[in-house]
């Protein structure tokens, strides 16, 4: 998932330097999106409500 974080987060930069707002608006949004997630997810991992079997 960090894989997909950081290559939304290099699509939004260059879209942004190259004057492509809308699509590095929707690149950045869906690397908040996945950000949440991840956070969530390792939040839930560490409160030991998943458990990595």
């Amino acid at each position: 998932m960090l894989k997909w974080i950081l290559i939304l987060l290099a699509v939004a930069a260059i879209a942004g330097l190259l004057g492509f707002g809308r699509i590095s608006g929707v690149a950045l949004t869906g690397a908040k999106v996945l950000i949440v997630v991840a956070l969530l997810m390792f939040l839930l991992l560490l409160f030991g409500v998943v458990v990595i079997a």
